[in-house]
């Protein structure tokens, strides 16, 4: 008998069968082949080997099951579990579509025919107009244009006839984008769009789109395509208050949506992407994204086949009309709308979209009585001059105006035509007329503000004389020679800043853009109210001082109204409340800045004084208020500007030229039956009527100016009149102070009319002067009277009592100052300018 252990005989595992015995091994390799593979281990026998272990079949083992899943691949889902949920999945979706189905039932019309009125009001509560009135006049198909047709397929769904109601896919490819950022789309078909226009609001929810898919799709069953989209067409909106595809041919071209050719309708499809934005004649700059819309539409028109390559090539955009039919909105009513839902939206009030579904009330700050005077005015001073049979000239008029309370910022009027229904361009608020002129206290306040001075070290102040020889080359300018000319090639010198002022002389005021600098009085223009993307305001070099820039008459109010305030900047804002419902809508905090030193407003003001007393601006007397402002032109004549303010209103008139048919700038030669229209004609006189009209029976007010120090204190002429100033110096502008420049005490230059001033040793304030005028031709302006403490609300700081001198004591900090006004200095004239020998306010 053997030494060796002798197996033992294998108990099976309780609840497995045993396995089969093992085949015998071949020589040379391991017996049974795949069965050696699969035996089963058995305890003592072989330690581990699988030779000799019984084999796992259907009896052994896992029960003949596979080896167990271990590892990372026990997280990889079965094919009976992959099966298991497609299966279950469908059985959901398929449930909720059938009950979704079931559930949902086409709604009674929503659309516009139940759409609420939205109410505009003054700010005493008079109804200024309702927005309810829609636009829209339902028609056939077969009265719309077959060009027509193709042209909202193409541009909305060109599979139309013959896809099903909603195209899941598109709306999915909609949903990616959007949420990856690259722009809200909506994935909707033609059925689903108009499904939301005629029997659903429009308000973005989940719940809104699941009715919207299943209404779709009965619709569809239960309508014919050329119903739907015959539907489609009618409640569509493509701006200008028009409600379908008949309003907005009318609206935009003047003709029947049966005359509408492939290029028109092409442009009213590409309307529907940007109702408010795509308008050219409103938003002049969004031309390029519009024709890039329209050229989008007609290739897919050709690409469709429902126009030829040949017709295609030969196309031209066709610019809409500027005129409009009625539409309710007549007079200035249709304007004021426009412009507050305008500024509803920009200042993220009430979406558009919201304001589309109505029922919001609005109250605006314009007050009835003012926008009924500015209407007046415009009336009388112009547009009963006119005689457009006889006159070519006179069908180019246009005038514009606006009209802000400087303490508040509150817009009180506004003019932009003669009725919206036939000139539909707002032109308070376009901005692509050149503000000419009227720009120029702009390089002034920024001039004081930065403490520049001339390209030979001169401080520049009221006084400061310059060459205002025409033509003459600006000095220390490093780009091309530029060399404007004044009105009517006028020489006039030797001049000072305020006399330059008067009579607005182009040369001096280029001069001194390059002695600020341009890139500061482009700051200062953007400080004052200007929008930083005014056209042509960047980049101009030294014709920034002719006024180049394209400004609103809004813009301008707004700038000017800082220099009445003083300085301190606030948006302007149009609306006092919106309700909706029992709801009040939040407004956005109105926040203030002193947007430059009272010093650099009130000199400005100073200076402004004197082109309504004896410059260019006499005109704007009639108002019979203390007043300062500025005459503008633009080039060719395009556009005549007055500018100005009192101490309680400021107000921008402009008169300008346009093409009634081509919308293109025209000159204002012979208009009226004058030789040329300026801003001391026509602009001036309705600035004269309508401040006078909107200020009577409140108190006159008279300016309380704090002054550059020795602002009026003479200086002695440029070191070569011949040629102007040196050329040397920083072209930049707002250089420190050169030595020796000091204020010397009190002056009363010749001929100037400047006050004299005394201002206490240091530590006394810029308030602390009295001055009075002395009279003669250079006499300024008169009747204000200020104390103050050297800070902009410091006691005193608001006193006046026009009695032609003034007065003033004070002990303040002197944060108030700046440049020059850092070191106070005995001379510094501070605060009331009089002038009794013309008028006392």
């Amino acid at each position: 008998m053997s030494d060796e252990p002798q197996p033992q005989p294998q108990q099976p595992r309780k609840g497995r069968a045993p396995g089969k015995p093992q085949a015998a091994a071949a020589p040379g390799g391991t017996a049974g082949g795949k069965a050696a593979g699969r035996a089963d281990s058995t305890a003592g026998a072989g330690a581990g080997s699988r030779t000799g272990s019984p084999a796992r079949g259907r009896t052994g083992g896992r029960a003949g099951g596979r080896p167990p899943r271990t590892g990372w691949r026990r997280l990889v889902p079965t094919r009976r579990m992959v099966l298991g949920t497609f299966l279950g999945t469908g059985l959901v979706l398929v449930g909720g579509f059938l009950l979704g189905y079931h559930l949902v039932q086409i709604p009674a019309a929503n659309a516009l025919a139940t759409q609420q009125a939205n109410v505009y009001l003054y700010a005493d509560g008079t109804v200024i107009a309702r927005d309810g009135e829609i636009n829209r006049e339902n028609i056939t198909l077969p009265q719309i244009s077959e060009d027509a047709q193709h042209a909202i397929l193409a541009a909305e769904d060109r599979d139309f006839y013959t896809e099903s109601a909603v195209d899941p896919q598109a709306m999915i490819r909609a949903a990616w984008n959007t949420a990856t950022g690259k722009g809200k789309q909506s994935g909707s078909t033609i059925t689903q769009q108009y499904v939301k226009n005629y029997y659903l609001r429009q308000e973005q929810t989940v719940t809104r789109k699941v009715k919207e898919f299943f209404i779709s799709i009965k619709l569809d069953r239960e309508q014919s395509k050329d119903d739907i989209l015959e539907g489609y067409l009618n409640t569509s909106f493509f701006g200008r208050g028009a409600y379908g595809i008949q309003a907005a041919a009318h609206a935009y071209y003047d003709m029947d949506a049966s005359e509408l050719d492939a290029g028109r309708a092409a442009y009213l499809a590409s309307l529907l992407n940007a109702p408010s934005q795509y308008d050219v004649i409103t938003h002049p700059e969004n031309r390029r994204s519009v024709e890039n819309r329209w050229n989008y539409v007609l290739d897919g028109m050709v690409d469709e086949g429902w126009l030829s390559e040949s017709e295609r090539a030969g196309m031209k955009f066709p610019t809409p009309k500027e005129t409009t039919h009625s539409t309710g909105m007549s007079g200035q009513r249709g304007y004021i709308v426009n412009i507050v839902k305008k500024y509803l939206t920009d200042n993220d009030i009430v979406d558009e979209a919201s304001l589309d579904t109505g029922g919001y009330r609005i109250t605006t700050t314009l007050h009835k009585d003012k926008q009924d005077a500015f209407v007046d005015a415009v009336n009388d001073n112009l547009m009963d001059r006119l005689d457009p049979e006889n006159r070519e000239v006179d069908t180019y008029v246009r005038a514009g105006g606006a009209s802000v309370d400087p303490k508040t910022g509150k817009v009180v009027a506004l003019y932009n035509g003669i009725d919206y229904v036939k000139q539909y361009t707002p032109n308070a608020t376009r901005r692509d007329f050149q503000v000419g002129s009227a720009f120029k206290p702009f390089v002034f306040t920024s001039a004081v503000e930065n403490r520049s001075r001339t390209q030979d070290g001169r401080r520049i102040t009221p006084t400061t004389r310059y060459d205002g020889t025409s033509e003459r080359p600006v000095q220390g300018w490093p780009g091309d020679r530029y060399a404007p000319e004044n009105e009517d090639h006028r020489d006039y010198g030797d001049i000072t800043v305020r006399e330059a002022t008067d009579k607005s002389v182009n040369a001096v005021y280029a001069q001194m853009a390059v002695d600020v600098g341009p890139d500061n009085v482009r700051r200062t223009a953007i400080a004052l109210g200007l929008s930083k993307d005014t056209p042509s305001l960047d980049d101009a070099g030294p014709s920034i001082a002719l006024g180049v820039a394209t400004a609103s008459v809004l813009d301008m109010a707004e700038a000017y109204a800082t220099l009445a305030n003083h300085g301190k900047h606030g948006a302007y804002t149009m609306v006092e409340e919106v309700t909706h419902g029992s709801k009040t809508i939040a407004l956005p905090e109105r926040r203030t800045r002193q947007a430059v030193s009272r010093n650099a407003a009130d000199t400005t003001t100073a200076v402004l004084r004197g082109v309504v007393e004896n410059g260019t601006a006499t005109a704007a007397q009639t108002s019979g208020r203390p007043a300062a402002g500025k005459t503008g032109t633009a080039e060719e004549d395009t556009a005549a500007w007055f500018a100005g303010y009192t101490p309680d209103l400021a107000t921008v008139v402009a008169v300008m030229g346009q093409d009634p048919v081509t919308a293109g700038h025209k000159s204002l030669y012979g208009a009226m039956g004058l030789p040329r229209v300026n801003g001391g004609g026509a602009p001036a006189e309705i600035w004269g009527q309508y401040t006078h009209d909107a200020l009577e029976g409140d108190p006159v007010q008279a300016f309380n100016l704090r002054l550059q120090p020795d602002a009026f204190a003479s200086q002695p002429p440029p070191a070569d009149s011949s040629t102007g100033p040196s050329s040397s110096g920083d072209p930049t502008g707002g250089g420190s102070d050169a030595p020796g420049d000091e204020d010397t005490g009190s002056r009363t230059p010749d001929d100037t009319g400047a006050p004299t001033g005394n201002t206490p040793a240091d530590g006394g304030s810029e308030g602390g002067a009295t001055g009075g005028t002395t009279g003669g031709e250079g006499a300024t302006t008169g009747g204000e009277t200020g104390t103050g403490d050297g800070s902009p609300d410091g006691p005193g700081s608001e006193s006046g009592s026009g009695s032609g001198s003034g007065s003033g004591s004070g002990g303040g900090s002197g944060d108030d100052f700046n440049g020059d006004d850092r070191t106070r200095r005995p001379g510094s004239l501070t605060g009331t300018i009089t002038q009794p020998a013309r008028r006392i306010w």
